[in-house]
């Protein structure tokens, strides 16, 4: 499987810890949202299904992990361009409030 659809499972059980750290300090759950977040999807209901399919977890508590990795410099040093890109959409929404 290639990095884009997924590569690792990151399954660690609905709230479990993620499974192991990698070289970079990152979760198998951690590296799976990043992954996700790196596919394009054709609307949000795919989205949310390959979340509970893949990670074992509520929508809710997918972007709660990401909006913490997005703040986290282990996970902008493993995959700079998708941080970076999520952070500026973040920014963006934060000022239109």
């Amino acid at each position: 499987m290639s990095d884009d659809q997924g590569g690792r499972d990151g399954q660690g059980g609905p709230e479990g810890q993620g499974g192991s750290d990698d070289q970079d300090g990152l979760s198998e759950r951690d590296l799976a949202v990043l992954a996700l977040e790196r596919r394009s999807w054709p609307g949000p209901g795919a989205k949310e299904r390959a979340v509970r399919e893949r990670l074992g977890i509520t929508p809710t508590r997918y972007y709660q992990l990401l909006n913490a990795l997005l703040d986290d410099p282990r996970a902008l040093a493993h995959d700079p361009v998708t941080v970076n890109r999520l952070r500026r959409l973040r920014d963006e929404r934060r000022e239109r409030r």
